[in-house]
């Protein structure tokens, strides 16, 4: 592990934006299962009347 401490700004920059993305990446999917979940739940509630 690298010390807080020492660690430049264009570092820090970098992990920053990686931890951007891997949260919007999470976002995403999270909403992707949603949508599909809710999309396929309702067609077999259509079916039963």
């Amino acid at each position: 592990m690298s010390d807080p401490k020492r660690e430049d700004e264009a570092a820090a920059r970098a992990r920053r934006g990686r931890n951007i993305a891997i949260a919007v990446g999470l976002v995403a999917f999270a909403v992707i299962v949603y949508v599909v979940t809710i999309v396929r739940l309702g067609a077999n509630v259509a079916d039963r009347f």
